[in-house]
């Protein structure tokens, strides 16, 4: 699957021939000419942004820094503003990088896929042997609480992401809808009620795919079994 790249840029020549060099590189584009044109965007899914920060209705130094905060995508700034004060300011910020125009578009690829890459390595570090846990083509990673289903990330809630890791904790044991529930307290003491259990379980299933069905496996009458060795 290709990589996904954010281009904020309000300059309408750069931000085209931007799009067309790195759909030509393999990546997938999303554009954005201003903070208001950001907002409509899923900016928190891709992998990276290209951010020019001299926007016209923000100063793109605030967009980097709630991305940073919520410990979203890559950033690369990509501006015009070559002060050394700039530079460290947008750095300190928690950009992973600083390309200041003009720039040769060679240069700027091999950035992206410096950055990408060092980010790939980061989270695959982070993602300790013992902390995952591996039910068929899943696998679950409690340190970071994300999953993954045939290496494609899951999108799961809070709730889905709870289910998930009570079922692989107990994989290929039989666990009844009491014993789920039970487990499943939030953190205000709220109960699980069964017919959201029921929800959960469909909506869980549905995002593992098409073998959901076969990787949670109803047993009649008593519960669910996370199956390590389901036949697809």
């Amino acid at each position: 699957m290709a990589q996904e790249i954010l281009l904020i840029e309000d300059d309408d020549t750069i931000r085209t021939a931007l799009k067309y060099a790195l759909e030509d590189a393999g990546y997938q584009t999303l554009e954005a000419e201003s903070m208001e044109a950001v907002r409509r965007v899923s900016w928190k899914e891709v992998d990276l942004i290209l951010l020019d920060l001299g926007l016209p209705d923000g100063h793109g130094l605030q967009f980097c820094d709630e991305v940073c905060r919520a410990a979203g995508p890559a950033v690369i700034i990509v501006t015009a503003r070559d002060d050394e004060q700039e530079i460290i300011c947008g750095l300190n910020t928690g950009a992973d990088d600083y390309v200041t125009k003009p720039f040769k578009l060679g240069v700027l690829l091999s950035r992206i896929g410096a950055v990408l890459r060092r980010r790939k390595r980061e989270e695959t570090e982070s993602m300790a042997v013992g902390d995952a846990i591996v039910c068929g083509p899943v696998t679950l990673y409690k340190s970071g609480t994300t999953a993954t289903a045939d290496g494609e990330q899951l999108q799961l809630t809070a709730g889905e992401y709870r289910l998930l890791e009570y079922l692989m904790e107990n994989k290929n044991r039989t666990v009844t809808r009491a014993m789920i529930l039970g487990a499943l307290w939030d953190q205000q003491g709220n109960y699980v009620e069964d017919n959201a259990l029921t929800v959960l379980m469909r909506r869980l299933r549905e995002k593992l795919g098409p073998n959901g069905q076969q990787i949670i496996r109803t047993v009649r009458g008593i519960g669910y079994k996370a199956e390590d060795g389901y036949e697809k």
